[in-house]
């Protein structure tokens, strides 16, 4: 098959779904967000498929929005409604995402998550949402839009850590490394990244072995779980909060440093105090 902005194959029982706009590092846009949706339908039609991998193409993960796309497009949209701001029309576009992220969490395939690099705003979501996640020691995994401009509109975070790292990391938009994400239970693995797609094959084959309706089960019972502690209603409330965040008179002056002055600039004056990331990533 074949997708714009992912690679998509499937062989041995294992679907592999590639993150593939490595110039962009991977971050999203509304293509890639129909790809994404699209590819996992297709692992779960294709009856010889028991497990899907994702992953992504290049230096990174996932650098979430593709905020060069992301903050032209809503200041096009907001300037054409005279500079109004429509709460359920944003509701509406952001819980488009929301379902796509959340196709991951509702396959009855089970899904590993294979990170490398970033991994930051809403490429989190993309790895929450999946069961498991194996992550490259020295790999990142953060939302520092929690700082201005957004909010986790799956609000994963909530649901996947205790409830002391959770808000610390949601209230901070630190990351964590891949060997701090398996230490306080967020990854099941992290190992050097040039040993981390051999382990997630290792993890699939074996995974693969064990009969669909099985699979199957388990994870509707541990997912049911979830969803019976409200995950469904923090999520609507995590989208709605996430408008919100980006129209707050500082998230509006935030957009117009990014429009006026590059988002690399404006997110460099985000996360200077923080003193995280290194090498500036998109998201």
């Amino acid at each position: 098959m074949s997708y714009e902005t992912v690679d998509y194959s499937a062989a041995d029982g294992i679907a592999r779904v590639v993150l593939n706009r490595p110039a962009r590092l991977n971050a999203i846009n509304t293509q890639l967000v129909a790809d994404v949706r699209a590819a996992v339908a297709a692992a779960n039609d294709d009856p010889d498929v028991r497990v899907l991998v994702l992953s992504g193409a290049g230096r990174a993960f996932c650098a979430g929005y593709d905020l060069d796309w992301g903050t032209k497009a809503e200041d096009a949209s907001q300037r054409a409604m005279s500079g109004q701001w429509d709460p359920v029309r944003d509701y509406l576009g952001m819980s488009r995402n929301v379902r796509a992220y959340m196709a991951l969490w509702e396959s009855p395939k089970p899904v590993i998550a294979q990170v490398h690099g970033w991994c930051v705003g809403g490429g989190t979501d993309l790895a929450l949402c999946c069961d498991l996640i194996f992550m490259a020691e020295d790999a990142q995994i953060g939302y520092p839009p929690a700082r201005i401009w957004g909010e986790p509109t799956t609000v994963m975070w909530v649901y996947r850590l205790g409830l002391e790292h959770a808000k610390r990391l949601m209230l901070t938009g630190e990351a964590l490394s891949g060997a701090e994400a398996e230490r306080l239970g967020l990854a099941s693995k992290a190992l050097p990244a040039d040993e981390l797609p051999a382990a997630v094959t290792a993890m699939a084959r074996r995974l693969a072995t064990i009969p669909l309706n099985q699979l199957v089960m388990s994870k509707l019972l541990v997912n049911q779980a979830y969803e019976n502690m409200g995950l469904r209603t923090t999520q609507l409330i995590g989208t709605v909060f996430d408008g919100i965040a980006r129209h707050t008179p500082e998230g509006i002056a935030w957009r117009d440093t990014a429009m006026r002055e590059g988002f690399r600039e404006a997110v460099r004056r985000r996360d200077a105090p923080f003193g995280d990331y290194g090498e500036r990533p998109r998201g």
